[in-house]
């Protein structure tokens, strides 16, 4: 399968075991019971984490809550039919991206980095994330060059690099008129590859971020067999032996913050920020303290770190 589609479902998996938990910690509370575990801490403010959780506990949605995943993951736009929304999940080549969602969300701080990069330079590399003809750091069209070559050995081992080959390569196309974020939701709707296949950059960034996810799900100090499951159980039979030594090579990876916020190209930060809280329950010292070395070897201030746990629906991490 292609990374963005792995990325999707894990994602997917992950936020739909922070919904089974909230829904039995609040059964455990309206009954007297103890609670016990860990869930999502939620603000109240609104969030993806709240529109799982209070459209699937107020008892009036209808659904279950993989029945209103892709609604709320994948935003309003999955393909017709599918249960998951109307509408086309593309908005073609002249599209901002996606437009609810996770995949909105990664798209509003893709579009909001490369607001802040002018032309050329993190402006060019950013744009790759949206297909397109793409361009190398000296301006010529190229099949390399960019955000292709600075990710080209962030997945090492089995992956061989986005622009060579290996991991990034498998399901993917040269170009495409969408967005990260579109492809995302469309794979998170249709539990499946997306309907337009991603690039071979695209399908990196999709590895990195799914990385920033095990690495962030290990950050207490341990992965029990629970963590392993919520993360990998989505992703069923289809991995072959390079995806699965990929997924090995992150499971046994030391923690490092440090480490994991070298590999990030300027611009995407905040995205790779979010999908990491995305993979946690904050509830112990230990994910709070690596939420925040995440932060600050990223870059990533205060005021924007506290945006993002807003736009997720979790507790601010700084007050």
């Amino acid at each position: 399968m292609s990374l963005m589609k792995s990325l999707a479902r894990v994602a997917a998996g992950v936020m739909l075991a922070k919904g089974v938990g909230a829904v039995m910690k609040q059964h455990q509370q309206k009954s007297g019971q103890p609670t016990t575990g860990t869930t999502q801490s939620r603000s109240g403010g609104g969030g993806l984490l709240n529109d799982l959780l209070g459209n699937n506990t107020s008892g009036t949605s209808g659904g279950s809550l993989s029945d209103m995943l892709g609604q709320v993951l994948g935003g309003k736009t999955g393909r017709s039919g599918s249960g998951a929304g109307t509408g086309r999940p593309y908005g073609g080549p002249n599209s901002t991206g996606a437009s609810g969602g996770l995949g909105g969300i990664l798209d509003s701080l893709t579009n909001s980095a490369r607001s802040k990069g002018g032309s050329g330079g993190l402006g060019d590399l950013l744009g790759q994330l949206s297909g397109g003809a793409k361009q190398s750091r000296t301006g010529s069209a190229s099949g390399s060059g960019g955000l292709g070559d600075l990710l080209g050995g962030l997945l090492g081992g089995a992956a061989g690099g986005a622009a060579a080959g290996g991991l990034a390569r498998k399901g993917s196309q040269d170009s495409n008129d969408a967005s990260f974020g579109e492809l995302f939701n469309d794979a998170v709707s249709n539990n499946g590859e997306p309907e337009i296949a991603p690039t071979p950059e695209q399908n990196a960034v999709a590895g990195l971020m799914l990385k920033a996810m095990i690495q962030a799900a290990k950050s207490d100090g341990k992965i029990d067999d629970a963590e392993k499951q919520r993360l990998l159980g989505h992703l069923g039979d289809e991995l072959d032996e390079d995806e699965r030594n990929f997924i090995r090579e992150q499971m046994a990876a030391p923690v490092d913050a440090q480490a994991l916020a070298r590999e990030v190209p300027s611009g995407l930060e905040a995205q790779v920020y979010l999908m990491s809280l995305l993979a946690i329950d904050l509830d112990s010292q230990a994910e709070a303290q690596y939420l925040n070395d995440l932060a600050k070897a990223l870059g990533v201030d205060q005021g924007t770190v506290n945006q993002i746990h807003n736009e997720a629906g979790v507790k601010p991490l700084y007050s």
